[in-house]
């Protein structure tokens, strides 16, 4: 296991959603904070209201992960700020909507960027610090949609499954090389975060109400809080678990994949409809 409690842990997509509910996880649980964003006055924010605890180190970073030397950069600056750095999590990512067809390559490209290579670059850079610790750990946040590939989604499930790809191989790497470095790749379900109202739209799309109603969909789904999601990756990081299902949506999806490899669809589309349909008759 590794304890977060003495624990220094670099976190990145700090400013909001998973990764803001981490950070203050971590600092309740009496971990030092390397925290880093694009969104410095997000960062700011967190930094401040962890600060009134009084009892945890914070330094933030203004950090692009889809750009391999800010990564790095971070990695030296957070290691020098917390010499027995031991954690680290790739949370950082971002979405895109709209099918195969009305995604160009740039917005593909800028996606894998963030979503893949950020976490690929994250682990290099952080990888030598960690191993020469007692006991560290990297988490990799992959999704659902690291498990099942719905349609719409060919760019997000694409770097998604990737992660999981990279992070499992990694984790067995680790295992035969008795590393002291544990691995835990994350498969979040339906988080209220503001992703979905976030993400950015395929330069082939024309129907501007599908963005609204793709982001209502994504709202009816989304029954995890972030802070939930935090105590479940903590609670993981110290059980050592090497694969972290958030929410009851992830598990049964999870079970349905193993039963219907390759027909899942046509049962998740039924269901995710029928939520939506729901949300509908809610609202009105």
């Amino acid at each position: 296991m590794t304890a977060i409690r003495g624990a220094a842990a670099a976190i990145t997509g700090a400013a909001s959603g998973i990764g803001r509910a981490l950070a203050m996880e971590f600092a309740a649980r009496g971990s030092d904070l390397a925290l880093a964003d694009r969104d410095e006055g997000g960062l700011a924010a967190v930094a401040a209201e962890i600060a009134k605890a009084g009892a945890t180190k914070v330094t933030t970073h203004r950090v692009d992960v889809s750009e391999p030397r800010h990564i790095v950069e971070f990695a030296q600056a957070a290691i020098a700020a917390h010499p027995g750095l031991n954690i680290v999590v790739n949370n950082a990512g971002v979405a895109l909507m709209g099918s195969f067809n009305e995604i160009d390559q740039a917005q593909m490209d800028w996606l894998m960027n963030i979503n893949f290579w950020g976490v690929v670059h994250g682990t290099r850079a952080f990888l030598p610090q960690l191993a020469k610790q007692r006991e560290a750990h990297i988490v990799n946040l992959s999704s659902i949609f690291g498990i099942v590939g719905p349609p719409g989604q060919t760019a997000y499930a694409a770097a998604k499954f990737a992660v999981r790809g990279f992070s499992e191989s990694l984790r067995h790497e680790l295992q035969m090389a008795n590393s002291p470095v544990k691995l835990s790749v994350v498969h979040p379900g339906g988080i209220a975060t503001n992703i979905a109202r976030n993400s950015r739209t395929g330069a082939g799309v024309t129907d501007n109400a599908r963005r609204a109603e793709s982001i209502e969909r994504f709202d009816n789904a989304a029954r995890t809080t972030p802070e939930v999601a935090a105590k479940t990756i903590a609670d993981g990081i110290e059980a050592n678990k090497p694969r972290i299902l958030i929410g009851f949506d992830a598990k049964f999806i999870d079970l349905l994949q193993r039963l219907r490899p390759a027909t899942y669809w046509k049962t998740l589309a039924g269901i995710f409809n029928k939520r939506a349909r729901l949300g509908a008759k809610k609202e009105a």
